[in-house]
């Protein structure tokens, strides 16, 4: 699930990444444009909640390409985003 917040004054706007504690099992991050696809900048980390996220602040206006890279090198695609192709998941904000 992808959450948009309400864009700041200073022109950006928080996106926060969300999935499931449990699936898939092992560590997983969100990686894209806006962290030069290092898998290492935005691990999911677990919510009292049951769920695991991870945040970033990109400028409004922005088209974000991204994808989720699971432990062992598992690539997948977010179901909630409004576009995805070979290349990844796209969301405007």
């Amino acid at each position: 699930m992808i959450k948009t917040a309400k864009p700041a004054r200073d022109g950006t706007v928080r996106i926060t990444f969300t999935l499931p504690a449990d699936e898939p099992h092992g560590a997983v991050s969100v990686v894209g444009d806006f962290n030069d696809w290092n898998p290492f900048a935005h691990p999911l980390r677990r919510r009292a909640n049951g769920t695991r996220s991870a945040a970033v602040t990109v400028p409004v206006g922005s088209m974000l390409r991204f994808r989720y890279l699971a432990e062992g090198g598992v690539w997948f695609d977010d179901e909630s985003a409004s576009e995805r192709d070979s290349q990844g998941t796209s969301i405007g904000v």
